[in-house]
């Protein structure tokens, strides 16, 4: 197949650069790589946002980005981006024209939805939309156009589905490919991050009021001779807060903030851990619990969005309902008192993670839905095929 992947506005050059590089940029490069050791072409369009850039760069993984402008070469807020849609749209067009054009075009968040559909409605070029977050706010009409008008929505998670139908899409138009996860460089082998001579709990989260780590330091003082590192999250109000929280419970001492870690320091970090915690009391995606799993680490986490589905109550780990810190504490307690029973979970969790998220997985799923919807299109399904003489 030939497949363009439209990533207006996150760059997935940058994320083969950065070691740092997580979220949907990452996404989009680690798809592109996968779905192109599978033997097919894939091109990925982008802003430009350096004039330093060339316009086309064939990456390591064989992809190819090709870097369109559109409004000024800088990076620009979502809202500022939209008023030179158009632009990007007459430059998707360009490229796409003749024998040039691709069989299947694949969208990453709703702006470039947007241009996708604008740049096919005369080809009749197939478009399948990522929304890559939580639908709805502001932008909750062009979500809803987009949806409707792509030939199909790949969404992470059921919890997922069940926003992008609450927004007025059909769920039939829907097909569930979960997040991927990198599992050779996410192993239960290598280094792993000093400890000191406690149990570890880990908990990689951004701070926040749905980040539930408070309902985590809530925890703490029935879960003796244990330490709490979490990873994620600036300095701010909500950081003073939690620190303030620990003070009062009488656990400050077993509490480190870590600040922002970068992504290429995750693994270590990981390994270091008796139990990765996920309190999340809203989350889509569960990234880090994937890659705990990855890591061969159980996870002990809340029974909520994407971590309902990739963690397997008592089979990778344990699931409790949100904002339940006692329950929360008797789930970390049952696990790091039970080394046996942690082992278990780590083989059967590094396992699930490697069968069911490693990106060659979802590659294979995500191309199935391409070529199903290029099937739906008709003519546009042969472009890719020889044509008989």
């Amino acid at each position: 197949m030939k497949i363009a992947m439209v990533s207006l506005q996150t760059n997935p050059l940058t994320a083969l650069t950065d070691p740092d590089a997580a979220g949907p940029r990452l996404h989009v490069a680690k798809l592109a790589g996968a779905l192109r050791r599978q033997g097919h072409e894939v091109t990925a369009y982008t802003r430009r946002t350096d004039r330093r850039l060339p316009q086309r760069v064939r990456v390591a993984d064989g992809f190819a980005v090709v870097h369109l402008p559109a409004g000024p070469e800088q990076p620009l807020e979502e809202d500022v981006v939209v008023a030179h849609i158009g632009e990007f749209v007459r430059r998707l067009q360009g490229c796409w024209s003749g024998a040039a054009a691709p069989d299947v075009v694949h969208a990453h968040h709703w702006t470039s939805g947007l241009a996708a559909v604008l740049a096919t409605r005369s080809s009749g070029i197939p478009v399948v939309q990522s929304f890559h977050a939580p639908v709805g706010g502001d932008s909750a009409g062009p979500e809803r156009l987009v949806g409707r008008t792509a030939a199909a929505v790949i969404a992470t998670s059921g919890h997922e589905v069940d926003e992008l139908v609450r927004l007025g899409l059909r769920r039939s138009a829907i097909t569930t490919v979960p997040w991927g996860v990198d599992a050779d460089v996410f192993t239960p082998t290598g280094p792993a991050a000093p400890r000191t001579g406690m149990c570890r709990v880990l908990a990689v989260s951004e701070l926040g009021p749905d980040a539930g780590v408070d309902d985590l330091i809530g925890a703490l003082p029935a879960v003796a001779w244990t330490e709490l590192v979490v990873a994620g999250g600036a300095d701010g109000p909500e950081l003073r807060r939690l620190r303030a929280l620990a003070v009062k419970l009488g656990v400050a001492d077993r509490v480190t903030f870590r600040g922002p870690v970068p992504h290429a320091e995750l693994p270590a970090l990981y390994r270091s851990a008796d139990v990765v915690a996920c309190p999340q009391r809203r989350e889509p995606f569960g990234v880090a619990a994937l890659e705990a799993m990855a890591c061969g680490v159980p996870v002990v986490a809340s029974a909520v969005g994407g971590l309902a589905e990739s963690v397997v109550h008592g089979a990778t780990g344990l699931l409790v309902p949100p904002r339940e810190p006692g329950l929360l504490a008797r789930a970390l307690r049952s696990l790091l008192r039970d080394d046996v029973r942690r082992q278990e979970l780590s083989f059967a969790a590094q396992d699930r993670a490697r069968v069911r998220y490693a990106w060659e997985r979802v590659a294979l799923e995500t191309a199935t839905t391409y070529e199903r919807v290029m099937s739906a299109s008709g003519p546009v399904v042969t472009r890719w095929q020889k044509t008989p003489v």
